[in-house]
């Protein structure tokens, strides 16, 4: 039998893959690092707005999250995946759509339909087929309308009104909020939609590190405002009211659930606003932007056959009948 000399270096595992071979530094866990980062001007916007409530619902959700992840993996005898900080990420944009009034116990439920129904019951990270986190919404706005639908205004401001229950806090264009309030977060609503500048600002660092593109966030956002304007409603309202940036940056860009190519991405984030406008505009809620994302996740796969890029050296167009052979 032959041996390997003493001392030799062990062989490399020869990589099988498709050409073209491409390395990159960034891994799951350092990708979803950089999203929480993201993340952090808009849970401390959330804390100051909303107190220690909102801090509470923060640690809850992440939390839960992350544990149920943890206990899932041990249940299946599975790689603990806990570590790579996306039940993080989960746990955090779950808490971003939920008002501060909600019970804790709520917030378990929905991080339960995020992680364990929603994701790891698809086979885990990856192969999900919708946003863990806007179902985890959908599903406690239809079990628990009343407790999804209560707000308080924030605790920076005075307000005679001490709460309020209402469809959404997206502004009544019989008496829209001064543009200033919807920017800075001066108003009644969930926890991640009230402060559209700490959006911003994680919407610049998530592009400085190219953690994402901006083809979903500015074509999503766009859209949006193109239908306000041709249908005579308020751009700066509609744009910087309600989930719509928080769904465009932090949410449409999910990897396993967004299309892999520029025109895709492109087509994907056109259909959004389009969605999310019906709703708004002729529906019953005054807020559509997680389900229009969910709708759009269901359509990705055919998004992406439709799309697809040309391959390195391959021809740009098919060859007509009759002109192959000529």
């Amino acid at each position: 039998m032959a041996t390997e000399p003493q001392g030799a270096p062990a062989a490399q595992p020869l990589a099988l893959l498709a050409a073209p071979q491409i390395t990159s530094p960034k891994t799951t866990q350092t990708i979803m690092r950089d999203v929480l980062i993201a993340l952090v001007p808009t849970m401390v916007a959330s804390v100051a707005l909303f107190g220690l409530r909102a801090l509470a619902i923060l640690a809850v959700s992440t939390a839960s999250s992350v544990g149920f992840e943890y206990l899932w993996c041990r249940l299946r005898k599975l790689p603990n995946t806990a570590t790579d900080l996306s039940a993080a990420v989960t746990g955090v944009l779950l808490a971003c759509n939920l008002p501060s009034t909600i019970p804790l116990y709520m917030v378990v439920i929905g991080s339960f339909v995020a992680i364990i129904i929603t994701k790891e019951l698809f086979g885990g990270i990856g192969r999900n087929v919708a946003n863990p986190a806007i179902v985890g919404r959908i599903f406690l706005a239809v079990a628990f309308p009343v407790a999804m639908t209560t707000f308080v205004p924030p605790h920076i401001i005075k307000s005679p009104i001490d709460i309020v229950s209402s469809a959404t806090p997206l502004a009544d264009a019989a008496a829209p909020l001064p543009h200033t309030e919807l920017l800075v977060g001066m108003h009644m609503g969930v926890l991640g939609e009230t402060s559209e500048l700490a959006i911003l600002v994680g919407l610049v660092y998530l592009l400085a590190r190219r953690i994402i593109t901006w083809h979903i966030p500015v074509t999503y956002v766009g859209t949006v405002c193109l239908l306000s304007l041709v249908t005579g409603n308020d751009v700066l309202s509609q744009a910087f009211s309600g989930g719509l940036l928080l769904g465009a940056v932090f949410m449409a860009t999910d990897y396993t659930t967004s299309p892999a190519t520029i025109r895709g991405k492109v087509v994907f984030a056109l259909g959004c606003g389009i969605i999310t406008c019906l709703i708004r505009f002729y529906g019953n809620l005054n807020e559509g932007v997680a389900y229009s994302i969910l709708f759009m996740n269901m359509l990705v796969p055919h998004i992406n056959a439709l799309t697809p890029n040309t391959p390195v050296g391959g021809e740009k167009r098919k060859a007509k009948r009759g002109e192959a052979h000529e």
